[in-house]
């Protein structure tokens, strides 16, 4: 377990309370920075894509190997591959306390699989897929699964571009809350975001931190 000075801590945690899209009080940052360093071996370290995946799979029950790559990269911000502690905080303040916007905005940039500012027939097709057949015995879904994007797009696709844009995706989300998880689940359930905010033991569930 790595050991962190309380003026490091306590610096790094000041740093993160002046940042707007931290919606943790300062405890709870101070609790996520120790978590960070107990996973990565030190504070300055940063965490790979891998052992971040293996605690959305243990932590957050995910499975989808598509939407747990989307997942790292909406909190890659930085795009380097790593996350820093920064990155860690920040994307759990969205992933565990973030407002509607904020959820809206990562969960548009999870299903936004080429990252370029739409979601896509395809991409839709793509992740509605991988869903979909873990739950179906059928060997050929993809009519049903092509006839579903249609649906969706009747019902998100507000200026009938045939894609979603951010707009699109807020206003449908705006007026119906179910569909923020149109196409995987890629957000924690609030069960699981209260075990590990108050985790007392200050380590990551499932972890050998």
């Amino acid at each position: 377990m790595s050991v962190i000075k309380r003026q490091d801590l306590s610096k790094l945690t000041e740093k993160l309370l002046k940042k707007k899209e931290c919606r943790f009080e300062k405890q709870e940052i101070e609790k996520l920075i120790t978590m960070f360093a107990n996973i990565t071996g030190g504070i300055n370290n940063r965490l790979d894509r891998t052992k971040f995946r293996d605690i959305l799979h243990i932590s957050f029950n995910m499975t989808d190997d598509i939407l747990m790559d989307r997942v790292f990269r909406a909190f890659d911000q930085d795009s380097d591959n790593y996350l820093s502690h920064d990155e860690w905080v920040l994307g759990l303040s969205t992933f565990l306390k973030g407002a509607q916007d904020d959820k809206i905005k990562y969960c548009f940039i999870v299903y936004d699989l080429n990252g370029d500012g739409w979601i896509s027939r395809e991409e839709m097709f793509q992740l509605l897929k991988t869903s979909i057949l873990k739950h179906s015995s059928e060997e050929d879904q993809d009519e049903n699964i092509k006839e579903l994007v249609e649906l969706i797009l009747k019902k998100m696709d507000h200026d009938h571009d045939s894609r979603l844009s951010m707009s699109d995706f807020k206003q449908a989300v705006e007026s119906e809350i179910l569909l923020l998880e149109a196409f995987g689940p890629c957000l924690p359930s609030p069960k699981v975001c209260f075990s590990l905010l108050f985790n007392a033991s200050n380590t990551i569930p499932g972890t050998s931190c």
